[in-house]
Order: C-alpha cells, then sequence, then structure tokens
C-alpha cells in the first residue's frame, strides 16, 4: 500500500510537469473561453469535485479521536497558520530588494498562508488541516496580499463555501450511508483528486503562455528552489528543537507529528483556493509556482529524512521505556 502511493505521487510529480508543458504546447485550449471552459468546468465542478471526494474519503471517527491530542493539536495549528505566515512575511521584506521576480515572491507568501495536507497518511494532520485552513487560508492570503487580489472579499467566500464547504459536507453525508461499501472497495480517492487537480494546473497555466506579457527569468526560478528547501529544512529543524525541550511534554511520536504537519503544505486545498483568491489574475500562474515547487520538495525532503527520524523516534521511545521504574 505505501508503495503504491509512493509512485501515485511520483507519477502525479510527473503529471505537473506534463501539464505545464501541455499548456505551454497549446495554451489556447485551457484558457477562459476555451474549449475546456474552465470559468465553469474548473472554477466550479473540478474544484467541488475535489472537495467532495474528500468529504467522502475524510474518516470522521479517526479524526474525532485524533483531537484528544489537544496540545499537539494547537501547536501545529499556532506554528502553521501563525508563526510560517508570519516569518515567511519578514523574510520577504529582505528579499524585496533582490531581482528575484516580485510575483514569486507574492507565491511564497502564498505558500506561508497554506495549511497541511488534508489527505495525508498520518490520521493527526486530518485533524488539523480541515475545517480551519478553509478559513484561516483565504483571511491570510487577503491579509499580506490583499492589494494583489481584484476579487471582492465577499466573493471570494460565497465562492468558497459553494466549492469546498458544501461538498466537503455533501461526502462526509453520502459517506454515512455507503461506509461500509467504501471500506470493502476503497476506492481510489488520491487518484481522481490528483488527475483534477491536474487539470486545474493545466488550465492556470495555458492563461499565463497565451499572456505574452508575463516572463519568468531562471535566475528567479533556481534562487526559489534554493530558498524552499532552506525555508523547509529550516522549519523542521525549528520544530525538532521546540517539540523535543524537556518542559515540552511531547513523545517522541509526537515530534515527528510536529516536524511534518507543522511544516507541510496542502497543494490540493492550496491550488483551488489561489484559482478562487486570484480569479483572472494574470500572474496567477506566477504565483502558484513556489506552491508548486513546494509539494515535491516536502515528499523528497521527507523520503531523505523518514530513515533518520524514524530511527531517532525508536531509540527515544527504547530510552523512555528503560528509565520507567519497574513495579
Amino acid at each position: 500500500m505505501r508503495l503504491l502511493e509512493r509512485m501515485r505521487k511520483e507519477w502525479f510529480m510527473v503529471g505537473i510537469v506534463l501539464a505545464i508543458a501541455g499548456a505551454k504546447l497549446e495554451p489556447s485550449i485551457g484558457v477562459n473561453g476555451g474549449p475546456l471552459k474552465p470559468e465553469i468546468t474548473v472554477s466550479y465542478i473540478a474544484v467541488a469535485t475535489i472537495f467532495f471526494n474528500s468529504g467522502l474519503s475524510l474518516n470522521t471517527e479517526e479524526l474525532t479521536s485524533a483531537l484528544v491530542h489537544l496540545k499537539l493539536h494547537l501547536f501545529i495549528q499556532i506554528f502553521t497558520l501563525a508563526f510560517f505566515p508570519a516569518t515567511i512575511w519578514l523574510f520577504l521584506q529582505l528579499l524585496s530588494i533582490t531581482p528575484i521576480n516580485e510575483w514569486l515572491l507574492k507565491g511564497l507568501q502564498t505558500v506561508g498562508c497554506m495549511p497541511p495536507p488534508v489527505s495525508s497518511a498520518v490520521i493527526l494532520t486530518k485533524a488539523v488541516g480541515g475545517n480551519e485552513g478553509i478559513v484561516v487560508t483565504p483571511l491570510l492570503l487577503l491579509l499580506f496580499l490583499g492589494s494583489s487580489s481584484s476579487v471582492p472579499f465577499t466573493s471570494i467566500f460565497s465562492q468558497l463555501f459553494m466549492t469546498v464547504v458544501v461538498p466537503l459536507i455533501i461526502g462526509q453525508v453520502v459517506r454515512r450511508y455507503i461506509k461500509d461499501w467504501l471500506e470493502r472497495k476503497k476506492p481510489p480517492f488520491g487518484a481522481i483528486s490528483s488527475s483534477v487537480l491536474l487539470m486545474i494546473i493545466y488550465t492556470t497555466f495555458c492563461d499565463t503562455f497565451s499572456n505574452p506579457n508575463i516572463d519568468l527569468d531562471k535566475f528567479s526560478l533556481i534562487l526559489i528552489l534554493f530558498i524552499i528547501c532552506s525555508i523547509q529544512l529550516s522549519f523542521m529543524l525549528l520544530t525538532f528543537i521546540f517539540s523535543t525541550r524537556n518542559n515540552s511534554s511531547f513523545t517522541p511520536a509526537d515530534t515527528v507529528a510536529i516536524i511534518f504537519c507543522s511544516t507541510h503544505k496542502s497543494l490540493t486545498l492550496g491550488i483551488p483556493m489561489l484559482k478562487i483568491v486570484f480569479a483572472g489574475h494574470e500572474h496567477l500562474s506566477l504565483i502558484a509556482v513556489p506552491l508548486l515547487i513546494y509539494h515535491p520538495v516536502q515528499i523528497l525532503l521527507g523520503s531523505v529524512l523518514v530513515p533518520t527520524i524514524k530511527s531517532w523516534m525508536v531509540s527515544r521511545q527504547k530510552g523512555v521505556k528503560l528509565t520507567r521504574p519497574t513495579v
């Protein structure tokens, strides 16, 4: 099962490259008003499909049991939706004097505003990445990038409600009636969401490549990649230090959850949300680039660091058992 999940993630990363390449070759198909009619099929149908799918796959019973870890839940929420975006904002004040493309820098800020992935294999990630992200993320985007958005505040939240919240609730209601069938058949929820997400990415870049005024320099792109890797490693180290202090009371398993849940960002929620908040914006695809880079980087870093973190956790757990007094 883990092998299949890893293969799906790898193919999804290849799919992102192919979607962008396809948009470059023939942008007229996916532009607003084109044959795909993305202003309807993407803005409403595709986004609603992703979150209906999430509602069907979200195991409410496990989510409820995970919420007993209140301190852990609060730590991840505060770090992800307060410390992370605020730190990125301060960092961008320094980067604003550099020649890096300003829209890529704004994209870095949007990465900071995103919640953790809803569909993570760790059930705690589901507990911290659901409804809070749907409400707080657009507020953070408007707080840090409000002047960049031409869409009215009320319009953003009404569309978010209709295309994100309502489908998610309907999916949960439907799940209650077909739960046994879902657990028996195990539909490919991940593959369905990934396919729809690739369509959203494709149409986003079709708009970019059809606009001759938009230019992305390679120097800025390379620097953004380096910055993203540095941010992830720094924040993973920071969460490790915070959660392993003597007075933190977090277990080794808690620390592992904190490291990944606090630093990972949701592409599935992020891309549709950017599509809504920055609807019609000519630089939308450039704003989305850092999030598209962040996603594979977090997977690759996770794959590299998991053996080391796992061995640390096992050794710490053994140490805790050895120090317990025998009765």
